[in-house]
């Protein structure tokens, strides 16, 4: 069965508090076998704690399956793009170079790339993908566009986006302040853009300030 053209996924990295709880809920879908497919990532570590959750954004041309040499990674007519398939994946890595969005991780130990496939053997019945499922804050979303629309009043989902001359358009959608609103998310734009983080300063404890305390203290 199809995933329902009603229900879409949506992506907002604003909410996300690194509660690591998609991690372990993605480890469970029936199809992974254990193995996590989500990705969370920090922002600029050396400056702030946020973090972004990253899934597959399974794009309409997916450029994951262009460059398989053996025709590993379909596409189904719904617009997900699946794992790679056993029988046919030779571990090339040629995916994992290729994903503009660094989605795709190669499992050595079992020569095969698994990615995020949207909880298809949920998605495909009309269940929410487990990630979804367990987020708190809802930075990972599943549902309608009303649904989103009447929850998030500041903000609008968009899945166009530009990797320098590349235009990629996705069956996951990700959230932007609305006045922000564009048509696009140039990606390549937005790694120039500086940090807004705090710089923390520590005080290294030396032999020289114990003993200037103590001084203090007589």
């Amino acid at each position: 069965m199809p995933v329902p053209a009603h229900m879409e996924f949506f992506i907002d990295p604003n909410r996300c508090i690194g509660c690591q709880a998609c991690v372990q809920a993605c480890s469970e879908c029936d199809t992974h076998k254990g193995h996590s497919m989500i990705h969370l990532e920090y922002v600029d570590r050396s400056h702030s704690v946020q973090t972004a959750p990253v899934v597959c954004m399974h794009c309409d041309s997916p450029t994951c399956a262009e460059v398989c040499p053996a025709d590993a990674i379909k596409r189904t007519e719904d617009g997900v793009v699946q794992t790679a398939r056993k029988p046919r994946c030779i571990a090339c890595n040629n995916c994992v170079l290729a994903c503009p969005f660094g989605v795709p991780k190669m499992k050595t130990d079992a020569h095969l790339m698994m990615k995020c496939d949207m909880c298809y053997d949920r998605t495909s019945v009309g269940r929410r993908p487990m990630c979804a499922t367990v987020c708190p804050s809802e930075a990972l979303f599943f549902g309608t566009r009303e649904q989103i629309e009447a929850r998030r009043k500041r903000s609008a989902p968009t899945n166009s986006f530009r990797f320098g001359n590349q235009a990629i358009t996705t069956k996951v959608n990700m959230m932007l302040p609305v006045t922000a609103r564009s048509e696009y998310i140039d990606v390549t734009a937005a790694m120039g853009d500086r940090n807004v983080g705090k710089d923390i300063r520590f005080t290294v404890l030396t032999d020289a300030l114990f003993d200037d305390a103590e001084e203090r203290t007589v």
